[in-house]
């Protein structure tokens, strides 16, 4: 079965949980690897970035108890 932008949400929500922070740049890496790169493309900056049906879902899940770190490009259980 394809995995979802269900599913990669559902993996950052689970790691942000356990450790307390997901790295962009780990996530991007991870996502890639495991779910694939159609999760992921290059934004206007040039940065690669997570699909906004990823982030949509994502955004869903952790119903604002995870937050984004600009500074440090992570985000964190809040």
């Amino acid at each position: 079965m394809e995995p979802t932008a269900q599913d990669v949400a559902e993996w950052m929500v689970k790691e942000i949980r356990f450790t307390g922070t997901l790295y962009q740049t780990d996530a991007i890496d991870y996502v890639k690897r495991n779910f694939g790169e159609h999760f992921v493309f290059v934004n206007e900056n040039g940065n690669a970035s997570l699909s906004k049906e990823v982030k949509k879902a994502f955004r869903k899940l952790h119903g604002g108890r995870i937050a984004w770190d600009r500074d440090g490009f992570l985000w964190a259980w809040t």
